[in-house]
């Protein structure tokens, strides 16, 4: 039988701090999320007035991610500076194939290393772990061109041992469910607008108050439809009166023409099956995965 033997947090901290002792002072990329949060958070323990978070800020970002971000900022205590970066301008982004997630972190980490220019020497870092490594994944090929470095990665963590140090550090995101961006709702092939974002934001803060849902995610598909996806104990009374109805108005309200329950109901990555096969950046085929 085979033994897993679980590491403490005080050796999971260890190990993360030791390798970002060896990077130096930094600037995180940190969406408020709790992989970023635990990078940035050690960057605060090791360095503090000389590490930075910068946050992205676009219409891919809920609102309520980004009040959060902040909030989070304060609470590791890191200085905190939000980039108001411009991926809905390049028309690579908005044609929403499966490299979409290469040219909105090539635009992340170009408007960073502008910011780094006034922090010399620092080195930018992100909070993608372990789990993160195997498939293809675009954004990760950003970073490799750009010299991004991931921590959690070399010190070995996936995503229980992240939540584990979150929990270690008294962090606010530690039990926080995953939140991709807006933008990875809109189905492939769909034009990624700001008004399209917008619309899948509010729907999504709409059916959170309604059902009391934390976790959930409205896909935008082709022809303006809406597909709810919710985990499946709350798919009953999301399809119940008097639910059904509200649901269906708002969300037409709006703007989307049609709204579905999709009954294999929550899942992560939702919309990724559909790309089996892709041209990636390089010419080559690839599957893609990501979280969505």
């Amino acid at each position: 039988m085979t033994v897993i033997v679980r590491e403490s947090s005080a050796v999971l901290a260890e190990r993360l701090l030791q390798i970002m002792r060896e990077l130096g002072p930094c600037v995180v990329a940190y969406s408020g999320g709790v992989d970023s949060a635990v990078v940035a958070k050690a960057a605060a323990l090791l360095w503090g007035a000389r590490a930075l978070a910068v946050t992205a800020v676009s219409p891919s970002l809920a609102a309520a991610d980004r009040e959060l971000a902040r909030r989070e900022a304060v609470r590791i205590g890191i200085a905190h500076e939000e980039l108001f970066t411009e991926e809905f301008l390049r028309p690579e982004y908005r044609r929403n194939s499966g490299d979409r997630c290469f040219w909105c972190k090539d635009t992340l980490y170009r408007g960073i290393q502008h910011v780094v220019q006034s922090y010399p020497g620092r080195m930018v870092l992100n909070g993608a772990n372990l789990d993160d490594v195997g498939d293809h994944r675009p954004g990760m090929q950003a970073a490799q061109q750009h010299g991004v470095r991931s921590p959690l990665i070399e010190a070995g963590l996936g995503k229980s041992g992240v939540r584990q140090l979150a929990v270690w550090w008294g962090l606010n995101s530690a039990d926080k469910p995953a939140s991709p961006c807006l933008s990875s709702r809109i189905a492939y092939g769909v034009e990624v607008t700001s008004e399209r974002t917008l619309r899948i934001d509010e729907a999504e803060v709409f059916l959170r108050e309604l059902l009391g849902c934390r976790e959930l995610r409205v896909r935008l598909e082709q022809n303006d439809l809406a597909r709810i996806e919710l985990p499946l104990e709350y798919l009953v009374a999301a399809a119940g009166h008097p639910q059904r109805e509200q649901i269906s108005r708002r969300l037409r309200e709006l703007g989307f023409r049609q709204v579905t329950l999709d009954l294999e109901g929550f899942r992560s990555g939702g919309l990724n099956d559909r790309l089996p096969q892709l041209v990636t950046l390089g010419g080559s085929s690839s599957s893609v995965r990501g979280a969505n």
